[in-house]
């Protein structure tokens, strides 16, 4: 897979490309590990694409997991512990088994990670509410978001938002005084439409990506000149 859009949001290229830089090299270099044609493994049940295959956001989820672990990214788990003072009317709650938490997919050096395939809300809940939580609690500083660019998600199940309308929600909403740097990056499959054909596709190699005017190239085992990254 790789990088097909980018934006900025609340100074987030600028922390990036002044901090994080060598993380931004390892997120691009496990993006394009990623063989999207692996992925298209859902069946569709659906009325208006009944049979279709689809790509699983939770395949795809695995992938980035297991990438992202092998470089020493970790996921960070918090509890939540729920204040008991807001109940009324002498309301007790029961004891739950399993405590409620909340988690960044990943974490290194203080900049955060979430990789999303669902469905709007979690994407502008992740920028806009868990990044700060968990810089708030001096977990990270810097947030970076990964979603499929529009063309990518229409491929999947059906309510799976995409980099452009989160894009739009962003920018409709604006920045806000608690808001931490972060970076949208707008992902999506190798594939390039011969002659205007949609049966006539194939997965290109890739291996660099051009972002804030620089050149990466793609590290690791793997990457040699003439190798197919998809």
């Amino acid at each position: 897979m790789r990088i097909l859009a980018v934006y900025s949001f609340n100074r987030g290229e600028e922390v990036i490309k002044k901090r994080y830089m060598k993380e931004f090299e390892e997120i691009n270099t496990v993006i394009a590990k990623i063989n999207a044609g692996r992925h298209l493994s859902k069946q569709s049940k659906e009325k208006t694409m009944l049979g279709a295959m689809l790509y699983s956001p939770i395949s795809m989820n695995k992938a980035f997991k297991k990438e992202f672990l092998s470089m020493g990214w970790k996921n960070h788990k918090i509890t939540c512990n729920y204040p008991a003072r807001y109940y009324v009317n002498g309301y007790t709650p029961s004891q739950t088994k399993n405590p409620p938490y909340r988690d960044m997919d990943f974490v290194k050096n203080k900049l955060g990670v979430e990789v999303q395939f669902g469905k709007y809300s979690f994407m502008i809940y992740n920028v806009c509410a868990k990044m700060t939580i968990f810089h708030n609690l001096g977990i990270i500083d810097a947030g970076i978001e990964i979603v499929p660019i529009k063309e990518l998600a229409q491929n999947m199940s059906t309510g799976v938002s995409y980099f452009e309308q989160l894009v739009w929600d962003l920018e409709q909403r604006g920045v806000s005084n608690i808001d931490i740097p972060a970076l949208i990056l707008g992902i999506g499959a190798n594939v390039t439409n011969l002659g205007g054909n949609e049966n006539l596709l194939f997965h290109a190699p890739r291996f660099d990506t051009q972002i804030f005017g620089l050149n990466f190239r793609p590290k690791g085992r793997g990457f040699k000149p003439g190798a197919k990254i998809e």
